[in-house]
């Protein structure tokens, strides 16, 4: 099994520390989640992870080699992330098969074949050039590097940024298939948490430049409930848990619960229900969590 690891990684801009002693590990044959808010370090970790930006600190490995400036370890990753349609100098204008040559020639395992098998399921226009095509088009070419690539280990950031309800299930049924045929590890970092949440097996979450929680994602939310009811029997059932976004209605009061681990029950007073991944994502990002008293 290969590691992609990233550990006590620190990045600085300036006195602003985007990062703060970071440490990941990415195991083969998974499909990972990485959700977090603007601002929260997303972007600037998985450019670190592959070697496409130095960290301040720490050190990032593949199967215990370094990273950076080593072109094996680089060969088993592919970083696809947003296209920008604009360059320092103007316009880029570049053609689309002109972008997706230069990917070609990057990744030794590409799949020609596969390419332009995506190339007409999104229907692009390969003599188009970049500055031209739309947020979704833009999308749908980062999405034909990543999976034409065949990198074992293939990295999406916000990947279906821009694609309407049909390209995006286009997106995640194709790396669904991908997955099953190869056993490629994925790496998805996305806003859209609640179309995406049944791929992952396993998520990180991080916030404030800082892991929080890097889990299994089906054991993850086991540990997560909504608790409702009245004021004084929510707070006896869920005395001791860490509570996240307590919301009260005249003497009704509604928390989200994560548990260190599954609970049988709250007691008959209670309500309870399970909470999904968007939705733990959300109440934890509203409020800091506490213990409940």
């Amino acid at each position: 099994m290969s590691i992609l690891a990233g550990k006590n990684i620190v990045k600085k801009y300036g006195k602003e520390t985007v990062l703060k002693n970071v440490s990941v590990e990415i195991e083969t044959g998974k499909i990972y989640g990485l959700i977090g808010r603007n601002g929260a370090g997303k972007t600037t970790l998985l450019s670190i992870l592959t070697a496409q930006n130095p960290a301040t600190e720490g050190e990032i490995t593949l199967d215990g080699k370094p990273v950076w400036e080593n072109e094996e370890s680089l060969s088993h990753i592919c970083y696809s992330r947003e296209i920008s349609p604009v360059t320092m100098f103007g316009p880029n204008t570049l053609k689309v098969k002109e972008y997706l040559a230069t990917a070609k020639a990057f990744y030794r395992n590409w799949d020609e074949a596969y390419a332009k098998e995506l190339i007409k399921l999104f229907n692009i226009d390969i003599k188009k050039r970049i500055s031209k095509l739309s947020k979704g088009m833009l999308s749908a070419v980062t999405i034909i590097v990543a999976l034409a690539s065949k990198a074992d280990i293939t990295i999406l950031d916000e990947p279906v940024a821009g694609l309407d309800v049909v390209a995006r299930e286009q997106f995640y049924k194709l790396i669904i298939e991908e997955y099953s045929e190869t056993g490629r590890t994925f790496i998805i970092s996305t806003h859209i948490i609640e179309e995406a949440a049944s791929l992952f097996e396993r998520v990180i979450i991080i916030d404030n430049g800082e892991i929080k929680f890097q889990e299994n994602t089906e054991e993850f939310l086991a540990k997560a409930y909504r608790v409702s009811g009245d004021t004084d029997a929510v707070d006896k059932a869920t005395e001791g848990f860490k509570i996240y976004h307590p919301e009260s209605l005249g003497r009704n009061k509604v928390v989200t619960v994560l548990a260190d681990k599954p609970v049988e029950n709250f007691g008959e007073d209670v309500q309870v229900e399970p909470v999904s991944l968007q939705n733990l994502f959300y109440a934890m990002c509203v409020n800091e969590g506490r213990e409940a008293v």
